[in-house]
């Protein structure tokens, strides 16, 4: 078989299931795919890979390279190279990435870029797919192209004639483009369908109305167990079944002791007591937001101001003892599992998850170590197709999972946050066993939350802030409304011992009381103040975005302290909220803050509260007031060399802050948009404009 090399470049997973999926698919199509991991730099050399190299990157942070290809993107970025190093290399880079956030696939563009650099050149088109909108939309007529691009790059490097199932006699050594080789992949993938489709691959609209025969619906409407006209009498085109690689076993407990430590991270993790719980938000607030104070003195855990962390975080039990009831597996939940891969498994390159600890029980592994709140992916849905019995409930879920429902699997699955446990409701004959769950549900993940506070004016401690998250999750069954994960159970935590409104000293009355959770340190970042305290600042965080700014101001109180003959630049903060009375985070604190001269210009928004009066409207939004302060934030930033930081939600906040920067950049210096673009690339690139941001 011809070989190419296949990389991946993953932060959560995603970008490993791609080039999984590559590789699986290779063989069917008469290749034979080298699969690593990219930090693996023992098990290739781009210097003497003479094969094909197809990479799947990830972005991670505020447009960043996972962690994974950190030391990868920091080899191909030596200046030392020379400019024809990699000149041999024939490559197709598929990105992925949210258009929610500013830098869109920015991880796959900074290796793909510095590749052409090194003299690399594409044999196949780069692709970005955007989580957005879905994956799949780019991923599958990206993996579909693949092949006739890979087919055409081997027939041209040898001489070989046209390859029997490619259609097409181009002999041309550019890249070839995605939209053209899926239209001329499908030509050839429907010949090879032609002789292997079953009907449980295809299925035409007489098998769908005998499936339906005994039902009579009145004006139907499309759910997630219903499909209307023209897709429930459409033929559909089914993923291939993912093959199944995990052998399970369960036995007996022996009455060891589990806890939050066997769950795998790459950090250390430190158990830590909750020293204070504090409300800084009315009752009546929109959004709940707590500040929780963490005892740390016992630990070896330390911070800057900027800094993240993650906490470590559990399902909901109510969800868990849920799901488990319904798999029939409730009477059994303290059994541990044994994990071992399948002796006939056709996966290439099968291996145990790493997520999940060995010989732990299944409870303990449903709470910490798998993510069953995750909306199931379309590998996911096809094979919970083969354990459906119903034949309508068999068809709707192929359906889901067919390229004709792509919209349904957005609107009723992703988009409708319906999870595993909603799906096996709304499916009721679908009885999927164990192997199969621990397959496709990927690691429950630790959540980031920023430092908000600094160890200089709070010693041996570490603040941070959370809204619980509250939503809808929609299913034909009923509406559920549904907490964060996270936020949802640190709320729990903490609600004996929360106080009201106020940051007053407070103490347990014994620290045995005191609940703890379980936190790790966060890679390091680059979100932190200027050395020289004497650049001028502006900080851009509405709401829980606030949080490392006030890290920041504690920081800076303290050194002014210690030198009070400094040289300290000035520090903007542009805060925003709903309402004044009832949202405004660290009130008191900012306005000693601003009276004290730590805070030079306190910049504040409420996007609820209505003018006083006949008072003009005042600037409802953050980037509204940047706008009513466009002169000095362009002379901070472009005649003063000041930073910039934005901290908050990624999906509408730091979207439109970015495009006020634009305008502002455009009009202060009377250039066109592009060039205002350009300006604030280079400020980014200089470290002088920095995102925080959350979707």
């Amino acid at each position: 078989m011809r070989r190419f090399l296949l990389l991946y470049a993953t932060q959560r997973g995603q970008a490993k299931a791609i080039a999984e999926e590559i590789c699986d698919q290779a063989g069917a199509h008469g290749f034979s795919a080298d699969l690593h991991c990219i930090s693996e730099s023992d098990k290739y050399d781009l210097k003497t890979e003479a094969a094909p190299l197809v990479v799947v990157v990830s972005t991670t942070g505020t447009g960043d390279p996972p962690e994974s290809a950190r030391k990868f993107v920091k080899e191909i970025q030596d200046k030392t190279l020379p400019p024809d190093c990699l000149a041999h290399l024939r490559y197709g880079l598929l990105g992925l990435g949210d258009s929610e956030y500013t830098y869109f696939c920015n991880g796959g563009k900074v290796i793909d870029k510095r590749l052409q650099q090194l003299g690399a050149r594409h044999f196949y088109d780069t692709g970005h797919a955007d989580d957005c909108v879905g994956l799949e939309l780019v991923v599958e007529p990206w993996i579909a192209g693949l092949w006739t691009a890979l087919a055409k790059h081997f027939r041209t490097r040898e001489g070989q004639g046209a390859l029997t199932w490619a259609p097409g006699d181009s002999s041309s050594t550019e890249a070839m483009q995605p939209e053209s080789l899926h239209m001329q992949s499908q030509m050839g993938l429907l010949r090879l369908n032609d002789s292997r489709r079953n009907d449980s691959e295809v299925l035409g609209q007489n098998e769908m109305n005998r499936g339906r025969s005994g039902a009579v619906i009145e004006d139907p409407e499309s759910s997630l167990i219903c499909s209307v006209p023209p897709l429930s009498q459409a033929s559909l085109s089914i993923p291939a079944l993912p093959a199944a690689y995990l052998q399970v076993h369960l036995q007996e407990p022996r009455g060891q002791e589990e806890n939050q430590a066997s769950v795998t991270s790459a950090e250390p993790v430190f158990r830590v007591p909750i020293s204070k719980a504090v409300r800084l938000t009315t009752s009546d607030a929109v959004k709940t937001t707590l500040l929780l104070e963490l005892d740390i003195s016992q630990t070896d855990f330390s911070y800057q101001p900027g800094d993240a962390f993650h906490v470590i975080c559990p399902n909901s039990d109510s969800e868990v003892q849920a799901l488990l009831q319904r798999l029939q597996l409730a009477d059994l939940r303290d059994h541990h599992v044994v994990l071992q891969i399948k002796a006939d498994t056709k996966k290439k390159g099968a291996a145990l998850p790493k997520h999940i600890p060995e010989r732990t029980s299944l409870k303990f592994i449903f709470t910490w170590c798998l993510d069953i709140r995750a909306a199931p992916k379309k590998a996911f849905v096809r094979a919970l197709v083969d354990y459906t019995s119903d034949g309508p409930e068999k068809r709707r879920l192929q359906e889901l999972c067919s390229k004709q429902g792509a919209a349904d699997y957005n609107r009723f699955i992703r988009d409708a946050c319906v999870c595993l446990l909603d799906l096996l409701q709304s499916f009721p004959s679908c009885q999927p066993p164990l192997g199969i769950l621990l397959e496709h549900l990927p690691k429950l993940q630790p959540r980031p939350y920023s430092c908000a506070s600094s160890s200089l004016s709070h010693p041996d401690k570490l603040h941070f802030i959370f809204s619980v998250v509250e939503f809808l999750s929609h299913t034909p069954a009923a509406v559920t409304l549904r907490k964060g994960v996270c936020t949802g159970w640190l709320a729990g935590v903490v609600a004996s011992v929360l106080q009201p409104d106020s940051l007053a000293p407070h103490a347990h009355s014994g620290t045995a009381l005191a609940p703890e959770i379980s936190i790790s340190p966060r890679a390091t970042n680059s979100f932190h103040l200027p050395d020289d305290p004497s650049v001028p600042v502006i900080m851009v965080g509405p709401g829980t975005g606030v949080a490392p700014f006030i890290s920041f101001l504690q920081h800076r109180e303290k050194l002014q302290e210690q030198r009070p003959d400094g040289n300290f630049g000035a520090m903007w903060l542009f805060f925003g909220c709903r309402h004044k009375e009832r949202d405004y985070l660290f009130r008191e604190e900012l306005r000693r803050f601003l009276e004290r001269g730590i805070l030079t210009h306190l910049k504040v928004t409420f996007s609820r509260d209505a003018p006083l009066g006949e008072e003009k409207a005042p600037a409802k939004y953050v980037q509204d007031s940047l706008q009513l302060h466009s002169q000095e934030v362009a002379g901070i930033l472009l005649r003063e060399n000041g930073c910039i930081y934005v901290c908050g939600d990624a999906k509408n906040m730091a979207k439109d802050v970015n495009d006020s920067l634009v305008e502002i950049i455009s009009r202060e210096l009377g250039v066109d948009k592009l060039e205002a673009v350009k300006t604030l690339a280079t400020l980014r690139e200089e470290k002088r404009y920095l995102q925080d941001i959350w979707s």
